[in-house]
Order: structure tokens, then C-alpha cells, then sequence
């Protein structure tokens, strides 16, 4: 068997989401049939210690506490992204200009006009991209979509999303590039997941009504002095789809109790489907076809039947993870660079994520329904 050209990976950012990054790129690695054998080339972080330990602990051969590092080696293949959002752009579009394929993390950059750039600038370069929405990768997620594309729910009428966190819920917490009023907030930060899985499942947004409220108003700076809280923690937004269905999704950081309630509800004219991110292995399917004192929402466990599942493991029932579905974002990924598919999630398919974000903004600041295409 010939030997698989190898594809080297500079990482930028060793916190949680570099870390599932790198989790995505080894278990990726052992579970398909990639078309690339990866390396873990060079880790940037602030420091060069930092570096040089999370190197250490990931498994990458080299570290640095410059991120240019990694655009002007001539080794380094692909960009991976995990910085605080307002560096996304400047690093992505370094990494276009050198001719390497960037993978970043969501948000893609905190205002759509940068993220419009970012794609153009991609697409002119032929470049290679991916947005981090993993969540859509989840075999029950395509489950979902797959049933209501069939038509196993009827006429779609109506959709709720939710995605609630309480990583924000205490006062006293400091102020943090997440609140920073050039993209930040809860509906930046976490809505566009609820965002992106209503269009994954439903199809175009076409007209949205957002409300976005600020429940805790000041927050302390590394300075110790009161700063005033510019963007949203709780964003919500009434919806209006292509297909005729109406909605809502909600965003909330302060969500007191919740971890990761990433859900969604879709009620048709011939049954409903119930997801929660915090059992994210399940769905619940209400038929109507189903005989007088049988019905109800009934549980669907992810299994084999449900690709890429068994990959992972061939009972039904034993579960995947968080990791698992950043493993499939990553084999997708690298089938688009090798020409095998197109590109799962590409820098345009994050600025709509985006554009649909502030459009919702828009619409709570002036109180009025807006198009969206």
C-alpha cells in the first residue's frame, strides 16, 4: 500500500477548543480512512513555556509564541485556529495570503464584513476552509434532518431552538474578550450554534425579530474598575423560514444550572422531534400514524444504523462525545483539501452564521422584523 502524503497542522491556541482540536485530529486519525497521514507540527501560544508544555502534552513537535511562525514555515499545510475571535481574521488572512489551508473556530470573526472578506479572500486563493460547528456533525443531527427532508414529520409548522450555558451566571466574574462590543455577547458567542442548526434542519432563515437584553450590566477589568457590559446575555429571536415554518432560537450565558443545552424542537403536520445537547445521543419521535393509546414521543438511540457511529464503536447505545464529533468535522475536512468532497462548513458558510447574527442584533435595536436573504 502506497504511503498516504502527510499534511502538517500548525495549531494557534492551546485552551479548551485547541485541545478538542487536537483530541479531533488523533481520534480522526484512528477512526478513518483518511486521505492524509497528520502531523502535529508546530503549536503557537502566548508564551513560549505555555508552548512549550501544551507542545509537550499534544503531541506537536515544535512550539513558538509566535503565531507568524507557523505562516511562514514552508512545511505547515493547514492553519487551525483556536485564538480569541478578534484575532481570527488577521490570522486567517495571513494564512490565505502564504497558500495554507485554515481551519478556525467559531465565531469565524466578530463582524460579518470581516468575515466576508475572510471568504472571498479564500475562495480567490483556492484555499481550503473550515468553520468549527461540530455539533452538526452528530449522526442523531442527521437523523433529524434526514426525517424531515423525507417528509416523516409532514409540513414542517414550527421550530424552537436553544442553546443556554451559565458559564456567565456570577456577577462578579471579570469582564473577558467575550464581551468585547465587536461581536461579542451571548448571541454571538453561543446563538450561532442555535442559529446554524435551524438552517441545517429547516433550510434559509428568511426573516428574523430579534431581543437582545444585558441582565448584568458591569463587570470588573484586569484593572479592578467597574466596566460597563455593551452586548447580550440572553438573545432571542422569532424566525420565519424559507419553507413556510415559523420559530425561534434562544441564546443564554447565564442560564443558571445549564452546561450545555444545546436543543431543538420541530413540530410538523405528521409528528415532532425532540432533541437536548445534554443527551445528545438520543432523539424523540412523535408519529401520528401510530395506532390510538400508542402514541407518544418515543426515544431513538444513536447505533451503527446512524454513520459515522460505528465507526466508534458497534453497540448501539454506548455512546459518542464532544471529541468524537470534532473527529468527523476533521475527516470531513481533510476529504475536502484531498478533492474527495466538498468542503463540510466553509468560511461562507460562516459569514452567513454571522450575518444572520447581527441581523438579529439589528432587529432588536430598532424593534422591527428584517430579511435575511
Amino acid at each position: 500500500m502506497a504511503a498516504k502524503p502527510k499534511l502538517r497542522i500548525g495549531l494557534i491556541g492551546s485552551g479548551f477548543m485547541g485541545k478538542a482540536h487536537v483530541f479531533g485530529f488523533a481520534t480522526a486519525a484512528r477512526v478513518f480512512d483518511l486521505p492524509y497521514e497528520v502531523e502535529l507540527h508546530t503549536l503557537a501560544d502566548v508564551t513560549l513555556a505555555g508552548a512549550q508544555a501544551a507542545a509537550a502534552g499534544f503531541g506537536f513537535a515544535h512550539a513558538t509564541d509566535r503565531w507568524q511562525d507557523l505562516i511562514e514555515n514552508p512545511d505547515i499545510d493547514v492553519v487551525d485556529i483556536t485564538a480569541p475571535n478578534a484575532l481570527h481574521k488577521e490570522m486567517a488572512m495571513a494564512a490565505i495570503a502564504a497558500g495554507k489551508h485554515v481551519y478556525c473556530e467559531k465565531p469565524l470573526a466578530p463582524l460579518a464584513r470581516d468575515a466576508e472578506e475572510m471568504a472571498i479572500a479564500a475562495e480567490a486563493a483556492g484555499i481550503k476552509t473550515q468553520v468549527g460547528f461540530n455539533y452538526l456533525c452528530n449522526p442523531i443531527m442527521a437523523l433529524a434532518r434526514e426525517m424531515i427532508a423525507g417528509g416523516e414529520l409532514g409540513d414542517i409548522r414550527s421550530y424552537r431552538g436553544v442553546h443556554a450555558e451559565d458559564y456567565m451566571r456570577d456577577a462578579n466574574a471579570p469582564y473577558s474578550f467575550r464581551h468585547d462590543p465587536a461581536g461579542g455577547g451571548a448571541l454571538a458567542d453561543i446563538g450561532s450554534h442555535a442559529l446554524a442548526t435551524a438552517e441545517y434542519l429547516l433550510g434559509p432563515i428568511t426573516r428574523v425579530m430579534g431581543d437582545c437584553v444585558t441582565m448584568i450590566d458591569h463587570r470588573k477589568d484586569a484593572t479592578g474598575s467597574a466596566r460597563k457590559i455593551e452586548v447580550d446575555d440572553v438573545g432571542r429571536a422569532f424566525l420565519r423560514f424559507e419553507n413556510g415554518a415559523t420559530g425561534s432560537i434562544e441564546a443564554n450565558w447565564v442560564a443558571t444550572g445549564r452546561k450545555m443545552q444545546h436543543d431543538f424542537e420541530v413540530y410538523g403536520s405528521k409528528g415532532a422531534l425532540i432533541f437536548t445537547g445534554e443527551r445528545f445521543n438520543e432523539l424523540h419521535f412523535y408519529n401520528t400514524d401510530d395506532a390510538t393509546g400508542r402514541q407518544g414521543f418515543r426515544k431513538i438511540e444513536a447505533s451503527p444504523d446512524h454513520p459515522p457511529y460505528g465507526q466508534f464503536c458497534v453497540a448501539p447505545g454506548h455512546q459518542i462525545g464532544f471529541n468524537d464529533l470534532k473527529a468527523i468535522e476533521i475527516a470531513g475536512y481533510l476529504d475536502a483539501i484531498a478533492d474527495r468532497a466538498p468542503e463540510p462548513f466553509n468560511f461562507r458558510a460562516g459569514l452567513r452564521i454571522q450575518y444572520l447574527v447581527e441581523t438579529i442584533q439589528a432587529s432588536a435595536k430598532s424593534e422591527a422584523w428584517i430579511a435575511t436573504v
